[in-house]
C-alpha cells in the first residue's frame, strides 16, 4: 500500500481555503501551511486542522514532512514561489494562471525537468468528471468529426480599482482570471490553436474588462471564447460535431450536467453531476498520480 503523499499549502487566501476544503473532504493529507504572516498561517492551520504552520514560504518548502506544494499566491508571485519550491525538491501544483507570460512558464518547466520533479497548472476544471465523460463521448465518435467549440465565462466582480482584479501590477483583468477557463476548455478539446485573433474592452485602470477570442485549430476546426469581469451570464459551452452537439447549459467550469443532442434534436445522453463539492480534489488526484508514476503532465 502506498504511503499518502503530503501536501503543503503556500499562501492562505480564498482559493487555498477552497482547495484544502476539498482535499480534506476527499481524504487527502495536508501536513503544512505557509504564509508571510505567522498569525495567518497559524489561523489557517487551526481552522483546517493542519499540523504544521510556517511563518515564511522558505520554512514551508524546507519542511521534510511535505511532498507537494500547492502555490496559491497572487499571479505575479507564481514564478518565484514555484521555483522556490522546486529548488527545495518539492513537486508543485501552481494555481492558474500558471504564470504571467511564456518566459516565466518555460523557466518553471525547465527547472522541474532539471530537478526531475512534477509541476502542474491547477486548471482544476480539466479534471472534473463531466470533462472526462465529454472526452469519452468525443473519442467514441458519438457527435461525429469535430467542427467547432465555444465557451463563455462572464462574472460581475468587484469594481474597486484597488482590487487585484482591476490592478495591472497584480496581474488583473478578465483574461488571466476568467478567460483562461474557456481558452483552456477549447484547447483541451481541439488542441493548440494554429492561429489566434482577439479583441478586448478595457477599464479605466488599464486592465481588460472583456476579451473575445477566435481561434483556428488543426484540421480547420474553430473555437470562440468570451470572458468578462463586469458582466453576468449563464456561462454555457458547446461542442459541435458533424452529427450532433454536446450542450452545457450553464457554468460548464464547475461540476455540472450536460446533454448530447443529435441534429434531429434527439437527446442521446444526459449526464448528471454527482460531485458534492467544488471539485478541486480531482486535480489533486491527477497530481498525486503523476508524482507516484514519475510522469510529466501532457497538459
Amino acid at each position: 500500500m502506498n504511503m499518502p503523499l503530503r501536501w503543503g499549502i503556500l499562501a492562505t487566501g480564498w482559493i487555498a481555503e477552497l482547495f484544502v476544503t476539498d482535499l480534506r473532504a476527499a481524504g487527502l493529507t495536508v501536513t503544512a501551511v505557509g504564509s508571510r504572516s505567522s498569525e495567518k498561517a497559524a489561523a489557517f492551520a487551526k481552522r483546517f486542522q493542519i499540523p504544521n504552520a510556517h511563518g515564511s514560504y522558505e520554512d514551508l518548502v524546507a519542511d521534510p514532512d511535505v511532498d507537494i506544494i500547492y502555490v496559491a499566491t497572487p499571479h505575479p508571485q507564481h514564478v518565484d514561489t514555484a521555483l522556490l519550491a522546486l529548488d527545495a525538491g518539492k513537486h508543485v501544483l501552481v494555481e492558474k494562471p500558471f504564470t504571467l507570460n511564456a518566459k516565466e512558464a518555460r523557466e518553471i518547466v525547465e527547472k522541474a525537468r532539471t530537478k526531475k520533479l512534477v509541476v502542474l497548472e491547477a486548471m482544476w476544471t480539466r479534471f472534473l468528471p463531466h470533462m472526462k465523460r465529454i472526452h469519452e463521448i468525443i473519442d467514441a465518435g458519438t457527435i461525429g468529426e469535430l467542427r467547432s467549440v465555444s465557451a463563455e465565462h462572464l462574472q460581475f466582480l468587484p469594481a474597486d480599482p484597488k482590487h487585484r482584479l482591476n490592478a495591472l501590477e497584480l496581474g488583473g483583468g478578465a483574461l488571466l482570471d476568467l478567460g483562461i477557463y474557456p481558452i483552456s476548455f477549447v484547447i483541451d478539446i481541439l488542441g493548440a490553436p494554429t492561429s489566434v485573433s482577439a479583441t478586448a474592452r478595457f477599464k479605466e485602470t488599464g486592465v481588460d474588462a472583456e476579451v473575445a477570442t477566435l481561434m483556428r485549430h488543426e484540421g480547420g476546426t474553430i473555437s470562440t471564447t468570451v470572458s468578462a469581469l463586469d458582466l453576468a451570464g449563464p456561462n454555457p459551452a458547446y461542442v459541435y460535431g458533424a452529427q450532433g452537439r454536446i450542450e452545457i447549459a450553464s457554468t460548464w467550469y464547475t461540476p455540472t450536467s450536460f446533454k448530447v443532442i443529435d441534429h434531429a434534436g434527439t437527446i442521446l445522453e444526459e449526464f448528471e453531476v454527482g460531485v458534492p463539492s467544488r471539485g478541486m480534489q480531482f486535480q489533486a488526484f491527477e497530481m498525486e498520480r503523476l508524482v507516484r508514476e514519475g510522469k510529466e503532465s501532457n497538459l
